[in-house]
Order: C-alpha cells, then structure tokens, then sequence
C-alpha cells in the first residue's frame, strides 16, 4: 500500500507543480512578453510586421509559450528602460533585454544568450575618426533612453554631450540628417544602420559589452527557475540558434557568457 500512496502522490504534486508555475508566471491565462520594437531587428529588438511582430525574443517566447501550455501575447515597448520602468506595474510576465547592475537591483535575470559590443557611429562627412575625437566638447551623442549602453556611454564620454531619446527611429533620422554627431549602440546595429546611411562610418574601438538575458518580475521564483531552465536547454538544442537563423542574423555567432 505505500507503494501505491507513493505512487499517487507523485501523480498529483506534478501537475500541482505546473499549475503553480503557470499561476505565478502565466497569472491571466497568457504569457505576456515584453518586446522592444525597432526597425533594426537583432538578438534583443523585435520588429513590426504585417501580421504581427518578429525577433528574437519573439521566437523564444512563443517556444516557452509552448512548453508551458498556454497562449503568448507580446507586449510591445519603444526601449528597455520602458520595460524595466514597466516591471512593477504587472503588464509583462517575461522578457529579454540587456542587463546592468541597475538593471538586478529592479528584477531578477537569467542566463545571458547574447554578448554584443557598443560603440558609436558618426554622421556622414564627420571628420571624427575613434573616440578621442569624437569626445569633445560640443559634440553631441545620442542614445536610446534609459539603456544600458546610455549609461555606458555618458560613463566613457567625459566631454562630449550623451543625449537620450525615446525610439531608434527618431535617432536614426537625426543621424541622417546631420543633427547629432554620433549614435551609440551594439556594433552589429550600427553596421546596418551604416548601410542605410551613405557617408556614416562606424568606429572601430568599443567601449562597452553589452550582454542580453532573460529576465522575469521579481519575487517569481518559480518563474526564474523555468526561465533558467528553458533558455539553457535552447542554447543547447538549437533553438536560440534557430531564433538567430530566422531573424535575419545566420552569420551571427551565438555568443553566450555564464552567469
């Protein structure tokens, strides 16, 4: 008869477990995940589509989605402080996004999937050619607000004027037009954005590593506990890759950094 209640009791505390997983990670029924749209696309920013929204993150919520059992609804944001100011106002259960020390003190993080390097473009016809000259006095660099890479670079420029400003889109057509000296961003970003803007030139130094994680609200801990499960299994089998191959970044390697 032990054998039996044993066996019974097994049976029940699994599917006890899930559900309370899915109370505390998924309360309204969906997994809502946070995203932060841009035309850019890449390992953190999601993009607008047609049909909806496509990235990265959007393909690893969707698969976490799954495995849980539950529907996803993808909660869109202009940039990664809007997603963080967001964490206590309970709209997102789960996200991706750069992390810094300012960053843990708010939420709680999983495993980094993508280390990438900051640094900045200038405008066409700038005769600023590495960082020395581009930090002067007078000279003004833009950043999306509130980003790690904002504070990365007001931290490494001691004379140039570091500006934030909401979206991606609204720097991208002050660059174009000549009215900030430079941008800063990951360095792939900033390669495409080269492209589309004949004349700008990416410098070569970088002044920050960025590193992207997964991350969920704090005092969720069954939550962090799936989430660590779920993107250390998708760095191992293929579906981080996967995500990456879908999204435009096939020659991307997947860097990865242990916590």
């Amino acid at each position: 008869m032990a054998g039996v209640f044993l066996g019974w009791t097994v049976m029940m505390t699994a599917p006890a477990a899930a559900d309370a997983l899915k109370d505390e990670i998924a309360p309204t029924g969906k997994l809502r995940v946070a995203i932060a749209i841009s035309p850019a696309g890449g390992a953190f920013w999601s993009t607008k589509t047609e049909t909806g929204f496509a990235g990265v993150p959007v393909d690893l919520g969707k698969a976490m989605a799954e495995q849980l059992g539950v529907s996803v609804e993808y909660v869109p944001h202009n940039n990664s402080g809007q997603i963080v100011d967001a964490v206590t106002k309970g709209t997102w259960d789960i996200t991706f996004l750069p992390k810094d020390p300012e960053r843990e003190g708010r939420m709680a993080f999983g495993p980094i999937y993508e280390v990438a390097d900051a640094t900045y473009i200038v405008k066409p016809g700038s005769a600023v050619t590495n960082f020395a000259t581009l930090d002067q006095a007078g000279v003004k660099v833009a950043a999306v607000n509130n980003t790690t890479t904002m504070r990365g670079a007001i931290a490494h420029l001691k004379n140039a004027k570091v500006t934030g400003y909401q979206t991606y889109d609204e720097i991208f057509g002050l660059l174009k037009n000549g009215e900030i000296d430079a941008f800063a961003l990951s360095r792939d970003q900033l390669n495409a954005m080269a492209k589309q803007i004949p004349g700008t030139r990416v410098l070569d130094e970088t002044f920050k590593q960025t590193v992207t994680a997964v991350a969920v609200p704090p005092n969720r801990p069954l939550s962090l506990a799936f989430a660590v499960k779920f993107l250390n299994e998708a760095i191992a089998n293929g579906t981080l890759r996967k995500a990456y191959d879908n999204n435009g970044l096939k020659d991307r390697p997947v860097r990865t950094q242990t916590n």
